[in-house]
């Protein structure tokens, strides 16, 4: 029997899956007959169908519904769904549709390699074209739709397995994992960071098979951990992740209009119009006519004026009434996030930058008025701190220099880079803390669903139940007719991933002790749900970076003998990836969830997507630092200003702080002194927030959620500060005004556009990376749009 097959199928009885390679799909055996078989359809791995099929009730009703029909009209199960999500999914489904195929996977062989390569040298440039997602959602659609044409209808034998290359008219869920698997594979890796940095600035070369081994399995060990959080904020409706309701409209507007539904056709030429606008005039912000990416209107009343410049320049000041017209500083958020986090992060830009900055530049808020809106590090002089003076380089080994350290004396901050790391620490305890008060009713039924589960099974003697059949739900219903990823199969996965990583650090590679990879997995598995929650109903992501630097230098701070500065991202790439990549599996199951994708073929997506995207994220990797070596360390200015490295230039940096001068000492300067207070803040603010809430439950203080606001205050506008005030304009006309006076507009057109406008804004970046900064740079000519000063026109800046 095929490996797939023992992998996918059901340990019980009463469940069926296709046995044969007949295209139509009706045979069926029970899992015992399946013993006996040789062999699989690989279009139905892991394809399922219950004898009393909750599927055959789901059909046998009307799936179509008037969305204007009051709540309390609704059939119960349907009415449990939020109405955003009624709006933008389908309630029917064909299990029998072949998913896994041939065509599948040359699809995702085709898709993987490019955006894999791509996205992995945006790391190491001062540009980038982004690889965008949707391109693969759109490009696939058609792809499949040819391959179905041209392919022929055969069967293949190939040992265990036999498939046919053509088993039917492309289907949409061939599309779904296409792009889930692309979503996986075709991304950049946090491992190249410490990789290059080892290389570039100490020499470093790490041995090609522990760099994939660690690249493959600090991704792989996040995908594990979603276990942690799939049961509590998967299957329940009120989660709505609304990137992947965004993703999974899409899905449906196109497969609707691909069968000639007239509004469907109508949308999707709207979702064209819309992607060929955004794409044409891109050009404009990003190379024809830059000042349009920041309007600083300020700057036009007085353009000679040092202070008026400052407060409206969103380049370098702090964007007092500058208005953006660049999609780059806008983004789809604006247009999937609920309209609370919005008003939220706007309030904490205003306080930031509009009131901090100020009061810092020309108040008495701090007495080191140096690098105000700078990340550099400094003397208490304000001179740039000399960091690399801090090593001493001995064999292999780094040591801190207390000489030199002693010579220029503490680090400094900026002030706004201060601030920034307090409420960066903040917001991760708030996190928890929140959870905690406002979250804890939502985990605790989730909770008892799922011991429930079990306990009915033990008693009536039956097959567990799925998660999905615990709710009464349609969603969940139609999910039911598909078996669940077994635990194991996560256990499993972790496994794995812990002894081939373990191995790596005990043998010396990779520069962290053995022991800060227990921490990492520890705070890594605490942080999934509280983040998971926030991001499921708000699509809000909070970064982790900081703290984990943190957390690691408090760990090594006392340790003897040498510190390599990359162990610092090391430890960041691992603690980080268990929640990023578990947030990723999480997102890729709810879309499978409302596109009625078996949730194993969702499981082996984002495993194939690694296994085929990893080997050119390090090929990408190595491509860089081999050829833009002398650019990419500074030993060399690149003529084209773009092979700079200049992220790996600030994690290094923020590794000698971490690493090699050490939380203590960075904290002991009265200056640095009030930062960790940040943490106590991060725990204590949302007890307010939850006493205000319970004495004066109608004021909504619930959405105050303090998470948002510390991140938002953790931002960093030295280099950027224009877009804020677009983004609550787009915000309010698409989340306030649109949804919530002209709804049935909203709710057909909404997500569309948001895909389209991302879509074309990448596809215009990639257009002008390949022809016009991929090898000779071609410069637009300066003109009043595009002044060789001051393209926002604050000449006194």
């Amino acid at each position: 029997m095929g490996l797939f097959s023992l992998l996918l199928k059901r340990k019980s009885k009463g469940h069926y899956i296709p046995l044969d390679q007949d295209t139509s799909y009706q045979n069926y055996g029970t899992v015992e007959e399946i013993d006996d078989q040789t062999s699989i359809n690989l279009e139905n791995i892991g394809s399922s169908k219950q004898k009393n099929a909750n599927i055959d009730i789901i059909e046998s009703e009307n799936s179509e519904f008037d969305f204007e029909t009051p709540e309390d009209q609704l059939p119960p199960d349907i009415a449990e769904l939020p109405k955003i999500v009624r709006e933008s999914i389908t309630l029917d489904d064909d299990p029998n549709i072949p998913v896994f195929t041939f065509r599948y996977l040359l699809l995702s062989l085709i898709f993987i390699p490019p955006g894999a390569f791509i996205d992995t040298l945006n790391s190491y440039r001062t540009t980038s074209a982004a690889y965008s997602i949707f391109f693969v959602q759109i490009a696939s659609q058609y792809l499949g739709k040819w391959l179905a044409r041209v392919l022929p209808k055969k069967e293949i034998k190939l040992f265990f397995f036999k498939f046919n290359l053509n088993p039917g008219p492309w289907s949409i869920k061939e599309n779904v994992l296409v792009t889930l698997t692309a979503a996986s594979g075709a991304t950049s890796n946090l491992g190249t960071s410490p990789i290059s940095m080892a290389d570039l600035f100490y020499n470093d070369v790490t041995p090609p098979v522990v760099a994939l081994g660690f690249m493959w399995c600090i991704n792989l060990t996040g995908y594990s951990f979603a276990a942690i959080g799939r049961n509590f904020l998967l299957y329940d409706p009120k989660f709505i992740w609304p990137k992947a309701l965004m993703q999974s409209s899409l899905f449906n507007s196109m497969n609707k209009a691909n069968s000639n539904v007239k509004t469907a056709n109508k949308q999707m030429k709207v979702f064209f119009y819309a992607l060929l606008g955004m794409c044409i005039w891109t050009f404009f912000p990003e190379f024809i006519f830059p000042m349009t990416s920041s309007l600083a209107i300020l700057c036009w009343v007085a353009p000679e004026n040092h202070i008026i410049n400052f407060i409206g320049s969103g380049m370098g000041g702090i964007g007092f009434l500058n208005i953006s017209l660049d999609w780059s500083n806008i983004s789809s958020s604006v247009m999937l996030s609920p309209y609370w986090t919005q008003c939220i992060k706007f309030v904490a830009f205003i306080i930031s930058a509009w009131i901090l900055i100020p009061l810092a530049k020309w108040g008495n808020l701090t007495s080191f008025k140096s690098g105000l809106m700078s990340n550099r590090l400094f003397t208490a002089d304000g001179q740039l701190y000399p960091t690399n003076e801090l090593m001493i380089r001995d064999g292999n080994q780094i040591y801190f220099n207390e000489t030199a350290y002693e010579l220029h004396g503490p680090l400094h901050m900026g002030a706004q880079k201060a601030w920034s790391t307090f409420f960066s620490y903040a917001s991760y305890i708030s996190a928890i803390s929140w959870i905690v008060l406002f979250g804890r009713e939502d985990i605790s039924d989730a909770w008892e669903k799922f011991k429930s589960r079990y306990s009915r099974s033990k008693i009536s003697n039956h097959q567990y139940k799925t998660i999905s059949e615990t709710y009464s739900d349609r969603l969940n219903k139609i999910q039911s007719a598909y078996p669940d990823v077994p635990l194991w199969w996560y256990l499993a996965l972790f496994a794995f991933t812990f002894v081939v990583l373990m191995t790596i650090f005990i043998t010396g590679h990779m520069f962290i002790p053995w022991y800060t990879y227990i921490v990492a997995l520890m705070f890594g598995s605490v942080i999934i749900i509280p983040l998971g929650y926030l991001y499921a109903i708000s699509n809000f992501q909070l970064a982790i970076g900081t703290f984990n630097e943190l957390m690691f230098g408090l760990m090594i701070e006392g340790k003897i003998g040498g510190k390599h500065p990359a162990s610092a991202s090391t430890y960041g790439a691992i603690a980080g990836d268990a929640w990023y990549r578990a947030q990723y599996m999480l997102q890729d199951q709810k879309i499978g969830h409302y596109m009625h994708i078996n949730p194993r073929h969702v499981f082996w997506s984002q495993l194939i997507g690694q296994l085929i995207g990893v080997p050119f994220n390090y090929l990408a990797m190595r491509w860089a630092i081999d050829t833009k070596r002398e650019y990419l360390n500074g030993n060399i200015i690149d003529p084209l200003h773009q092979w700079t490295g200049q992220g790996l230039q600030s994690s290094n940096t923020m590794a000698v702080q971490y690493v090699l001068v050490g939380p203590t000492r960075l904290f002991a300067n009265s200056f640095n002194k009030p930062i960790p207070f940040g943490f106590l803040f991060g725990a204590l603010a949302p007890i307010l927030i939850y006493f205000l809430h319970k004495k004066f439950p109608k004021s909504n203080f619930k959405l105050w959620n303090v998470t948002v606001f510390c991140s938002a205050m953790s931002g960093f506008y030295g280099n950027l500060s224009t877009g804020y005030i677009s983004q609550i304009i787009v915000g309010t006309i698409s989340m306030f005004y649109f949804f919530k006076y002209r709804h049935k507009f909203w709710s057909k057109y909404n997500f569309l556009l948001a895909a389209a406008f991302d879509t074309g804004f990448n596809l215009t970046i990639l257009l002008i990376f390949i022809f016009l900064n991929s090898g000779k740079r071609i410069n637009m000519p300066n003109w009043w749009g595009n002044n060789v000063d001051s393209v926002e026109r604050c000449f006194a800046l």
